[in-house]
Order: C-alpha cells, then structure tokens, then sequence
C-alpha cells in the first residue's frame, strides 16, 4: 500500500509538471529573449540610470551581481541590529551581530539556513522588509546567471552576455511575483495563516496555555518554496499546521518546488534552438529524482534498527498527518532543488535515509537543483561529460557546436571543486581546531559520536550547496558555526558564479563549428546516461570518504 501511494504521488506531480514544462519553460523563455519592456519596468531602470538596451560583457554582469547582492547582504543585516526600533517588532530585540551575519548571508545567497526560531527572534517587518524580499530577488539572480551561461551557449562571435538588472527584473517582475500571487492565494484557501494578529494565548488540548504567533505566512510561505529558498516562518518550518496544514498542501508547496527548475530545461531548449537538448536535460534531472525518491522511501520503510521495527517503520521525526512517502517526496525534493525546507526532521531519519538527503545535495542539487542554480549546474557537468567523452573518442569535444578548450574545462573543474572543498574544510576544521573543537562538541553537537560527525557534515554540506536544511540535533547559534556557515554560503553561491559567467564569456565569443560524423549527439539517451554517470562518480570519488565517518559508519 505504501509503494502504491509512492507510485501515485510520483505520477500526480509527473503530470502536471510536464504541463508546467512545456507551458512555463516556453514563457520563462519569451521573458528573456522579448525585446518589449514594461512600462513599470521602464520606469524603475530610469530610476537606477540603466539602460535596458545596453548589454555587459561577462565582467560588467558578474560586478552588478556582486554589487548588488553586497547591498541587500548590508540591507538585511542593518534591519536585524535595528529591529527594536522598528513597527512591528512584537517588543523582540535584535539578533547578536554573528547571527545577524548569518541570516543576512543566508538569505541573500538563497540558502535561507536558519541558526534561530524565528517566531521568537524576528518580528513582521524584518521578515517581510528583509527576508521576504531576498526570497524573490535572490531567486531572480540566480535565474539571470542561468540565463546569462544559457545566452552564451546560445549566441555566435558575442563579446556580451545579456543585462543583469533586466534579466533580474523580468525574473522577479514577469514570473516570479505573478505565480508567488496565485500560490499564496492557493495556499491560504487551504488553510495557512497570513495575518499581523501578534502573539495570541490560546487553551491547549490538555488544558494548558500557550502562546500562538500569526503573521503573514502565506505570502512568504509561497515564494520560499517557489525559490527554492526554504527559511520557514516558523521554527518547525512545513511541519508546522500554520505552514502546511494537510496533504494536498504538501504535495502543492512539492509541486512549488520543483515547478521552475523543471521547467527550466524547456527554456534552455529555445533558447538554443533546439528542443531535444532541453528533453535530454529534464531526463537526467528525471532519473536522478526518482531514484534518489525510492532510494529513501525504501529506507525509511524498511525502518533498520529496533525502534523503527518495532513501530513498522522509521516514523521518529514524521508528521503522522503527513505520512513518510509524503514526507520522502518533500525531503527529496527540497533537498535535491537547493530549498532545504522540510516537513520532517531529517535527523530522525534512519543513518543511510539521512545519508540520501546529503547525497542530494552533494551531487550539485541538479536533480533538479535551485532556481537557475539547477539548469547551470547541470550544464556544467554536461560540459565535463562531453569533455570526457571527447577523451575517450580522441576528439576534440564541442557543446552546441562550441568547443571545450583549456580555458572552459578549467572553468567547469573549478566550479565543481568549489563547493567539496567548503563542505570539507569546513567539517575538517570544526572537529581540528582545539578551541573550535571544544565548542562544536560541548555546544552544539547534541548527539556526540558518529551522529554528530553527520550533522556537522550535513550543516557545512547545506551551507555550501546554498541548500538550508539541516540535522536537527545541531544548535549552530554560537560564534564558529555562525561565522564558518556565513562564509561557506557566501562563497558556495558567488565563486561558482564567477566561473558559471566567465564560462558563459567565453562561449558567447566562439563562433559554433559545423556539427561532423565525429561530434558526440549530446540529445540521445546515452548522453543522458554519460551525464547521469559523470554526476554520480564525480559526488563518489569526492564524498564517499568523508561520508564512511559519518552516515555510512552509523547506518552499517
């Protein structure tokens, strides 16, 4: 019967995301290429003095993405240190300045880790004025360097790469905002709250009192999943009634999820002229979604340990109301598109259930991976395929007719290499360092042994890979994890940006070559599965060390 529901679930969110590919990925596509801008949208580059017109090279594109992403970093850190003086405070005070940092970081490099509950530390205009806006406009940078390498596949001889502020303006204008609108509407008629209502002491069950707070959750219920952002409204995130109140809402804020990136494929697909390379794309991110969603339903079913077989299943940790297939979808899907929400505790997962969360984002979350994070990662490891490939044949490899030389597959190596080394120097350096150690074992760790070895692994792994979820046993409010976490979001978003536009630079400026009886079809199904393998071993042959110390030591 539990199979049966998985099956079900799958194909229910199957269908209508093959709607939603065909239909959103050929809109996404009309957004970026139109030439018409919209009288709002005229009147808002008048106000920052750009011209639409006027395109950037690679360099000038990844400046307005640094520039601007430095300001909204100052923006939501100044709001945090100053909430006591701000309306609708509900009387909190600020955040302490490291974990202030951390959630200005996180947020603005669309991971939205959260070291805090947030009911009881942030009131409605931080949430609302900070965060809430990160939400869209972190989504929409990451949508604009996807459509920035997209263009540079794309164009023939170009010195220029698109106009970011336009690209950013139009993500957030055209797309992300309209369906953020309709899913809020969508989620409160089933029933999540979105109201300033405060705190409201409420009558328990057992006939306690207990504080409730509202807010308007909806309206940043839908875009932190929309996204692909995942900082809750409240402590419990999606497991919390307010936020996700039945299962048709917990399959709607799945289907949120995954809408955008799964789509994406389609818009690379017309963009580049070609359909069958966006097909070719959307498969593998297929393949490895369903495999990795039955790899965890069967552990977590299976339930290896005591209490588990006991209780027919691994339900520590599970919403009853939800179920654990729903709740693997959701933790599938959240972890494998960069939005780190959750609707279960990850840390109560079975040792190898939790170990498939950590691969999902260890492989790049490209399964479908983030808003525009997905499609670019993706293509990245197509662009190694295709290298590796063109070794194995003695041929020089070609992409859509661009050649893979020196400089580009120094580029994509780099930008795989980024996010492994955060991850391991971070755990490394949490458990080497003597004061750091200290800290780490006596604070935050709260399962100490091979479990806590995951969660500090797991905490570095979704900061990195700009995911947010976490284990959770860990309690990263101290200076070192809010520190260490800051800075591996930072650099896990922005340095592989810096590669993602200087690759994309460097293919707009080629002009293709003719396709020969020599040049690998990168359309047919056995490009799909060289992708598929290249994505697998290159996370095997990188984690699976560090991941016998931990998850894998604990399960076996």
């Amino acid at each position: 019967m539990e199979w049966l529901s998985a099956i079900l679930s799958l194909v229910a969110v199957g269908i209508l995301l093959v709607v939603g590919y065909r239909t959103l990925g050929d809109y996404m596509a009309w957004v970026y290429v139109s030439d018409k801008d919209w009288r709002p949208e005229r009147g808002f580059y008048r106000l920052i003095g750009v011209d639409p017109k006027a395109e950037q090279t690679w360099r000038s594109y990844l400046r307005a993405v640094l520039v601007f992403s430095a300001v909204g970093l100052l923006i939501v850190y100044l709001l945090q240190r100053t909430q006591q003086w701000l309306p609708y405070s509900l009387g909190l005070g600020a955040p302490s300045p490291f974990l202030s940092f951390n959630t200005a970081a996180s947020f603005v490099a669309n991971t939205n880790w959260q070291s805090y509950s947030p009911e009881q530390t942030l009131g409605y205009t931080v949430q609302l004025a900070g965060l809430a806006v990160q939400n869209f406009v972190s989504a929409g940078v990451g949508m604009a360097v996807a459509i920035a390498l997209i263009r540079g596949l794309a164009r023939r001889g170009s010195p220029t790469i698109g106009n970011f502020w336009v690209d950013l303006t139009r993500g957030t204008v055209r797309i992300l905002l309209p369906v953020a609108v309709l899913g809020a509407i969508v989620l409160m008629a089933g029933g999540v709250i979105e109201n300033f209502n405060g705190f409201v002491d409420v009558q328990t069950v057992a006939g306690g009192s207990q504080s409730v707070p509202g807010g308007p959750v909806a309206s940043q219920e839908v875009i932190k999943l929309l996204g692909t952002n995942g900082g809750g409204f409240f402590n419990a995130n999606s497991s919390h009634p307010f936020e996700n109140p039945s299962g048709w809402t917990n399959a709607f804020e799945v289907l949120l999820m995954l809408i955008i990136p799964f789509a994406l494929p389609r818009t690379f697909g017309r963009m580049v002229g070609d359909n069958r390379q966006g097909y070719a794309i959307v498969a593998a991110m297929g393949i490895l979604f369903v495999a990795s969603f039955s790899i965890l339903t069967s552990l977590q079913l299976a339930g290896r340990g005591t209490a588990p077989q006991l209780a027919g299943a691994a339900t520590e940790g599970i919403e009853q109301r939800l179920g654990i297939v729903a709740s693997a979808l959701f933790s599938t899907t959240s972890t494998g598109t960069s939005t780190g929400a959750v609707d279960a505790m990850h840390d109560s997962y079975t040792a190898l259930g939790g170990m498939m969360t950590m691969l999902n984002m260890m492989i790049g979350e490209v399964a479908p991976g983030g808003v525009g994070s997905g499609i670019y990662g993706i293509l990245i490891s197509a662009i190694i395929a295709v290298f590796v490939a063109g070794l194995l044949v003695g041929r020089t490899p070609e992409f859509l007719g661009k050649k893979i030389g020196p400089r580009e597959i120094k580029l994509a190596s780099l930008y795989i290499l980024v996010t492994p080394a955060l991850v391991l120097s971070g755990t490394a350096l949490s458990f080497a360092v003597p004061g750091v150690r200290q800290s780490v074992q006596d604070t935050s760790i709260s399962n100490p042994g091979v479990h806590g070895m995951s969660e500090v692994l797991y905490a570095f792994t979704s900061a990195a890979n700009n995911n947010g979820s976490a284990f959770a046993g860990i309690s990263a409010d101290t200076p070192w994890m809010n520190t260490a976490l800051g800075v591996a979001m930072l650099l896990g978003r922005f340095v592989p940006i810096v590669f993602v536009l200087a690759l994309a630079g460097a293919m707009a400026a080629q002009t293709p070559v003719p396709a020969t009886r020599g040049t690998l079809p990168t359309h047919r199904p056995q490009f799909v599965g060289l992708l598929i393998g290249v994505i697998v071993i290159v996370t095997a042959l990188t984690y699976f060390p560090v991941l016998t110390l931990g998850p894998l030591a604990e399960g076996l």
